[in-house]
């Protein structure tokens, strides 16, 4: 049976309160075989973040994967995590995980994580957590699996350098070598591009293809709008405006999509959103008022969305995690900034895809103070994709064409 964290450690409060009820799950933990650290281990990469903290880790992924010349596998949390590496050659599986809290003897879904690194004892383990408070969920787990302190490398032990993008921040991270592993494992000779590139999978190419078809789209150059965050909806409904700093007026997204309707009459504005964003999508056509059937709303499944992307005209997004999804699939995109440093959280495009930010610390607080004027010239500034180059860079990717840089 594993050994109990000893009074003081830093997993022993969340062990102390339950031990009766966690002795099944360390009596399985203690009777799995321990697979010992070797140069060709699986690296692990642990991020409780969101949609695009989790596509910030392509570029540390990739890296990893050179190093170690083995594919990593990945604990993250929600059902993103699957979709956004279906295609990707630098991540071999992914341990699902829907949350962090409470208790890890109460909730299953932890402990049968804890089994599965468990099962990866013998890898290096990178724990890219940031936040404090999230750290102490990560600990107990890798006490549960029993994995050593000399096989982790902790992001909080890399010093910070001010203002520098989170993503460069991780590749320096990915420098780093658990204790166990600096004999065998060495630095790159070459670099690592600092920005993500993601790919559809010939499952989400069809999925698409067959939407497309069955919505009357197919050829048509799509102009996606993604105007929802994570803090948009509440339980009981759409969050008041002055409670959030990335909500943009309805008003002003329904004069955006009427605008670009009007310069791109062959194109199709839609309006992207998630199943919990369904209700505000519907408030934003009914402002919008669009007689045209060329702007439209879509619940879009994240494989779906991703593939679309892969194709897509351009994307006006707020800042969130489908912003970082077009960047990460090459689509040209306007970001609208509120409260955040666009030093440290512009998305970025491994293919060099055209990013435009507007808005952002220190100038602006808010994004509701970016006028209408402002997004719609920056989005005519784009280096827009058009159909001919899409269809082109989709087939590429189906036949395993990579920019310099990426797995292949």
């Amino acid at each position: 049976m594993s050994t109990l964290p000893q009074a003081g450690n830093d997993s022993f409060a969340e062990w102390r309160a339950g031990q009766v009820n966690q002795l099944p799950v360390l009596t399985l933990l203690g009777n799995m075989p321990v697979t010992h650290p070797t140069a060709a281990a699986s690296p692990v990469v642990i991020r409780f973040g969101r949609l695009g903290d989790t596509i910030l880790l392509q570029p540390l992924l990739h890296k990893l994967h050179l190093r170690y010349g083995q594919p990593c596998r990945l604990l993250a949390l929600g059902d993103w995590p699957a979709a956004l590496y279906s295609a990707q050659a630098e991540v071999a599986g992914c341990i699902p995980l829907n949350s962090y809290y409470g208790p890890i003897w109460m909730r299953p879904q932890r402990w049968r994580a804890a089994l599965a690194l468990r099962r990866l004892r013998g890898s290096p383990f990178y724990i890219s957590e940031p936040v404090e408070r999230t750290r102490t969920k990560v600990r107990p787990m890798l006490a549960l699996a029993g994995i050593p302190p000399a096989q982790c490398s902790f992001i909080e032990d890399i010093p910070l350098i001010e203002h520098e993008h989170w993503v460069d921040l991780l590749l320096r991270f990915g420098d780093t070598t658990p204790e166990v592993f600096r004999a065998s494992c060495g630095a790159l000779a070459s670099p690592v591009v600092a920005a993500p590139q993601l790919q559809a999978s010939a499952a989400e190419r069809a999925d698409r293809d067959a939407w497309l078809r069955a919505q009357g789209l197919s050829g048509r150059p799509l102009v996606l709008l993604q105007p929802a965050n994570k803090r948009t909806m509440r339980w009981n409904g759409v969050r008041a405006a002055e409670d959030d700093d990335k909500s943009w007026p309805a008003e002003h997204w329904a004069v955006l999509a009427r605008t670009i309707s009007q310069r791109l009459p062959q194109a199709q504005v839609l309006f992207c959103g998630s199943p919990a964003e369904a209700g505000y999508l519907d408030f934003l056509m009914s402002v919008v008022d669009a007689a045209s059937p060329r702007i439209e709303a879509a619940i879009l499944p994240l494989g779906r969305l991703k593939a679309l992307l892969e194709i897509a005209h351009s994307m006006v997004s707020v800042d969130t995690g489908p912003g970082h999804l077009a960047a990460a699939m090459g689509c040209p995109l306007v970001v609208l900034m509120g409260s955040r440093d666009p030093q440290l959280w512009t998305p970025r495009s491994g293919s060099g895809s055209d990013v435009i930010v507007l808005g952002g610390l220190p100038a602006t607080r808010r994004v509701e103070e970016i006028d209408t004027a402002q997004v719609v010239n920056a989005w005519r500034t784009l280096h827009w994709r058009t159909a001919v180059t899409a269809v082109a860079e989709s087939s590429a990717a189906a036949n395993g064409v990579y920019s310099a840089g990426c797995a292949g």
